[in-house]
């Protein structure tokens, strides 16, 4: 235990001074921590700048929580009672809450009822990444956002910072509380420990090995949610981009949010 702690501290320090850019799931897996690892394959999907495209008129009840479920099913995401603790990636939201100032008083009741989905936007421009003191949330090459357990300190800043409030807090430690009797659904996939935050990584640990985003997965066959690659003119979202009007959360923040929806 305690050689393992000595060699996660050295490679910590390795990484504070120049490679910044490791993620979890790299760091995890030079640590030898016991945790499941993952490790990239030749099939791999990579991309220029990874995006979203939801289709809001294919989203129904039904669907949603499939995209929701196939996303905390696979991600070991605990489902507490109560509202202070509660834990998500993707959850569903009503418009007026999603786009607070796209909204006006003639808005189809259609729309004002339907179930948005929303999860961390993989902003382009992200405020989380510089409000950061230990670089626990970074961002990839190819514009993924990610949250790095094992250097985050709990301070929330990064929660202060996101303007989607795409970040979850954990009050519990979830591997001897909710997960303590039961094993948890996806033992390929770490259980995160109390007093740090954690959020949507747009599944990188499955593009790592040529699968697409849970979520996605989840729904493939209404195409409600569709993923891609923005910086490839032939992707689908491009297309989807092309043909039809989308509309992004608070735009007039600067993030640049990668997640865009057609309405």
């Amino acid at each position: 235990m305690e050689r393992s702690r000595r060699r996660f501290l050295k490679i910590l320090g390795i990484s504070t001074l120049g490679l910044g850019t490791i993620s979890s799931v790299d760091l995890m897996a030079m640590v030898g921590t016991g945790e499941p690892t993952y490790n990239p394959t030749p099939e791999g999907l990579v991309g220029k700048r990874w995006a979203l495209v939801v289709d809001v008129n294919k989203l129904d009840e039904e669907t949603t929580q499939k995209a929701i479920e196939a996303c905390h099913r696979v991600h070991n995401v605990p489902d507490y009672d109560g509202h202070e603790e509660e834990i998500k990636w993707i959850w569903t939201d009503k418009y007026e809450h999603v786009f607070p100032g796209q909204e006006h008083a003639y808005l189809a009741e259609e729309i004002e009822e339907k179930p948005f989905l929303v999860l961390c936007n993989h902003c382009a421009n992200p405020p989380c990444c510089r409000v950061c003191p230990t670089k626990a949330t970074w961002q990839r090459e190819d514009g993924i956002v990610m949250m790095d357990q094992h250097r985050c300190i709990g301070c929330r800043y990064c929660m202060a910072g996101c303007p989607f409030g795409a970040r979850s807090f954990n009050w519990r430690d979830a591997k001897n509380t909710y997960w303590k009797e039961n094993e948890p659904p996806n033992p390929t996939y770490p259980v995160r420990g109390k007093g740090v935050v954690e959020k949507c990584n747009l599944c990188t640990e499955r593009l790592a090995v040529g699968q697409i985003p849970a979520c996605v997965e989840a729904v493939k066959d209404t195409k409600a949610i569709v993923f891609g690659d923005l910086e490839d003119p032939n992707s689908e979202v491009r297309k989807l981009l092309h043909e039809h009007f989308t509309i992004r959360r608070k735009p007039e923040l600067g993030t640049n949010p990668n997640v865009y929806y057609i309405v």
